[in-house]
């Protein structure tokens, strides 16, 4: 049974990303309460599109800004609150980093796309990541 008002079961996250010396790079960041490697991810706001919803995220939680792709890389669920989450995933070219920010509590971490494994084991989350690679090798 759910616990929550319907509209907090629709979320979106973001993958934000570089590039360094030509290679690609992702902004991972820790959970709050697990501490483990995450994107940034929350509700959609009910006057918000899942896409604004995704930068504003990125913003709260990771303290980056930058340029939405006019595409979604993927969607994946997940149980929580007594319920099943519906998450939509968009890419976030980062353009700028705050120094402060919301949560900056939580840490966050530029790593290599090559080592994403090492951070992140859900294999539909690892799918939008490969969705964002492909996306950008045929997109340049």
């Amino acid at each position: 049974m759910k616990n929550k008002p319907l509209y907090w079961y629709k979320q979106s996250s973001v993958i934000p990303y570089q590039f360094k010396n030509n290679k690609l790079r992702l902004l991972i960041i820790t959970s709050v309460k697990k501490k483990k490697w995450i994107f940034p991810k929350g509700i959609i706001e009910e006057e918000m599109t899942p896409e604004k919803s995704a930068a504003k995220e990125a913003f709260e939680e990771a303290g980056v800004v930058g340029e939405l792709l006019n595409k979604q890389l993927g969607f994946y669920t997940h149980k929580k609150w007594g319920g099943e989450c519906e998450v939509q995933v968009f890419g976030l070219l980062v353009t700028g980093i705050l120094e402060d920010y919301e949560e900056n509590f939580r840490e966050r971490k530029w790593i290599d796309i090559n080592e994403i494994e090492k951070y992140i084991t859900n294999k539909n989350i690892l799918d939008t990541v490969k969705n964002l690679d492909d996306y950008l090798k045929t997109n340049k």
